[in-house]
């Protein structure tokens, strides 16, 4: 029977972070928030909001008429991967069709929640 040496123990060198990083929590939820635009319609709201999000009509069209009267409508809270990806498919959504001055899709943001 062979006698093995003690293994050595493994070295852990600690992550260098800055101390503002480690004293700052990063936010857990972020806020998908749909930003307000002349070039596209209330029909083309509506349908990205059932769509991608699940809303009903009736909803939809209560969200696109605070986007329309307050600029800005919070879509969703969620974690951050979600968010981003919410975020991509309202930029994958595209243009509106039914308006010859929409040239692209709606702006959306997220915004932590603290």
């Amino acid at each position: 029977m062979q006698h093995n040496a003690p293994a050595t123990p493994a070295v852990v060198t600690p992550s260098r972070q800055s101390a503002a990083t480690d004293s700052k929590p990063k936010p857990w939820h972020w806020n998908v928030v749909l930003l307000d635009d002349d070039d596209h319609s209330y029909d083309y709201v509506v349908r990205m909001l059932q769509e991608l999000f699940g809303r009903s009509r009736e909803d939809a069209y209560l969200v696109a008429e605070t986007v329309d009267t307050q600029g800005r409508a919070i879509l969703m809270t969620t974690h951050r991967e979600h968010a981003e990806l919410k975020r991509e498919q309202i930029i994958a959504f595209g243009r509106d069709p039914l308006m010859q001055t929409s040239k692209g899709p709606m702006s959306a943001v997220l915004e932590p929640v603290h």
